[in-house]
């Protein structure tokens, strides 16, 4: 089974970023490199948090548009970007999502398979 490990960042993450980040990148790339070696790793992006901030675009049943500045929901939490792993099932998944290794919160949403 697929899963997004979708990482939110906090106020203290993000600081924790903007203090080294070379250790928060290669603590994420040992966890990644490790992941791959196990064979789980599918793939993954970092979302841009720190020079240009996300679009909102809200569609209602008339089909007009919104667009707003910012995130989707407003909180001191925002995504940070998602990785995607191969494995067994939620509870292996929600095992990768424990062994992250920075001080982001972790999301595990299931790909659906249609």
């Amino acid at each position: 089974m697929r899963f997004a490990l979708v990482s939110m960042e906090s106020p203290a993450s993000r600081r924790s970023i903007r203090e080294d980040r070379e250790r928060h990148r290669k603590r994420i790339e040992g966890w990644m490199r490790d992941q791959a070696e196990a064979g789980t790793l599918v793939g993954g992006e970092a979302f841009e948090t720190e020079s240009v901030g996300p679009v909102t675009v809200r569609s209602d049943a008339a089909g007009r548009t919104t667009v707003t500045e910012g995130p989707f929901a407003p909180g001191e939490e925002t995504l940070g970007g998602f990785v995607l792993v191969e494995v067994a099932d939620r509870a292996e998944a929600i095992r990768a999502a424990e062994s992250w290794p920075t001080g982001e919160t972790i999301e595990v949403r299931p790909i659906w398979e249609g």
